[in-house]
C-alpha cells in the first residue's frame, strides 16, 4: 500500500497538471511570457505601421518641412489652415459625402434585401448581380461610371435623349452643381450588394413567430416593414449607417480617379487635398498637409463618438 508521503505527492502533482491545464483552458490566466508571444508580433506590426506614423504626422504638423530640413513653427499651420478657403470647401463636400451618402447606401441596400426576401422573380441571379459591384476595384468602377456619364455617347444621356428627355442631358462630371452627386451615386452603387447582403443576413435571423403572428393578423407589407422589420433591425442599420460615415469620411480613391476634386473644387474631399498638398502642387512641404491630416483625425473620432451617442439606443426589443 503507498504510504502517506507518496499519496500527498501524487495529489501535488495532480493539483500541479490540473492549475497548468487550467491556465491553458482560461487566457486570463495566462502568464506574462505567453501573453508577450501571442500579442508581441501583433503589436509591433500595430505600433510600425499605425500608431507611430499617426504620432509623427501629428509631430510633423508643427514644422515646416522641406526635404530633410524641419523648422519649427508651432501653431503656425493650424492658424493658416483656419483660413484656408478650399480647406473648408473640402470639409464641407466631405460632411454632404458623410451624411448623405450612408443614408443611400443603407435605403439601397434594405430595399434590395426586401425584395429579394419577398421572392421576387430571378432572384438568385438578381442576388449575384446587385453583389458584383462589391468585388470591382475602384478603378473598374470608376471608369465604367465615366463612360455612362459622357456627354456625348454615355449611357444615360443616350437615354434621356431617346426618351425625349435631351434637355436633362448633362456633362454629369464636368458640371459643378451635379459633380459631387454623380459620384456619390456611383459609390452607392458599388456598395448597396454589401449592405443588401448584411441585411438580408438579419432579415432572416428575425424571431420567424413574430412574422408569422403578423401574417395571421392580415398585416400588410408596409405595416410589417413601418412596426416590426425596420424596428428589430435597427442595431444593423445603424451599424452599417456607422461603418459607411466613418468610409466616407476618408473617401480619397473614387474621387480621385473619377474628377481629382473637381471641376472647381466641386467633389474635393479633405483626403484628396491632404494628397494635392503633400505631393500634388510641388509646395514641398508636408508640415502643412500634416496638420490638415491632424485636424481632421480629431475631426471624425468627435464625429464617432457623438453619432455613437446620439444613434445608439439602450431600448431593448422584447418579442
Amino acid at each position: 500500500m503507498p504510504d502517506a508521503i507518496s499519496i500527498r505527492t501524487a495529489a501535488k502533482s495532480g493539483e500541479a497538471k490540473a492549475s497548468s491545464r487550467a491556465t491553458l483552458a482560461d487566457p486570463r490566466r495566462a502568464t506574462r511570457l505567453v501573453l508577450a508571444i501571442f500579442l508581441g508580433p501583433a503589436l509591433l506590426v500595430y505600433c510600425g505601421l499605425t500608431a507611430y506614423p499617426a504620432f509623427r504626422t501629428i509631430f510633423d504638423s508643427f514644422f515646416t518641412i522641406e526635404g530633410m530640413d524641419a523648422t519649427f513653427v508651432g501653431l503656425s499651420n493650424y492658424r493658416e489652415l483656419m483660413g484656408d478657403e478650399t480647406f473648408w470647401v473640402a470639409v464641407r463636400n466631405t460632411f454632404i459625402w458623410s451624411f448623405v451618402a450612408p443614408v443611400i447606401d443603407v435605403a439601397t441596400g434594405l430595399l434590395l434585401a426586401l425584395a429579394l426576401y419577398a421572392g421576387v422573380p430571378f432572384a438568385r441571379f438578381l442576388r449575384v448581380a446587385w453583389f458584383t459591384p462589391v468585388l470591382l476595384s475602384y478603378v473598374v468602377v470608376a471608369i465604367l461610371w465615366m463612360w455612362i456619364y459622357n456627354y456625348d455617347w454615355g449611357v444615360l444621356n443616350v437615354m434621356l435623349r431617346a426618351v425625349g428627355l435631351g434637355d436633362l442631358a448633362s456633362s454629369w462630371l464636368g458640371d459643378p452643381n451635379l459633380a459631387l452627386g454623380a459620384v456619390i451615386v456611383t459609390h452607392a452603387w458599388k456598395w448597396a450588394g454589401f449592405n443588401m447582403v448584411v441585411c438580408l443576413a438579419a432579415i432572416h435571423s428575425l424571431p420567424k413567430e413574430v412574422l408569422e403572428a403578423s401574417d395571421l393578423d392580415n398585416c400588410g407589407w408596409g405595416a410589417k416593414l413601418r412596426y416590426i422589420i425596420i424596428p428589430m433591425l435597427r442595431p444593423t442599420l445603424l451599424s452599417l449607417y456607422i461603418l459607411s460615415f466613418i468610409g466616407k469620411m476618408k473617401v480619397f480613391d473614387l474621387v480621385w480617379i473619377m474628377t481629382q476634386g473637381g471641376p472647381l473644387w466641386a467633389t474635393e474631399t479633405v483626403s484628396t487635398y491632404v494628397y494635392k498638398r503633400a505631393f500634388n502642387w510641388n509646395t514641398f512641404d508636408l508640415g502643412y498637409p500634416s496638420a490638415i491630416a491632424t485636424v481632421w483625425f480629431l475631426v471624425v473620432c468627435a464625429a464617432v463618438i457623438i453619432l455613437n451617442r446620439v444613434l445608439g439606443s439602450r431600448e431593448r426589443l422584447e418579442y
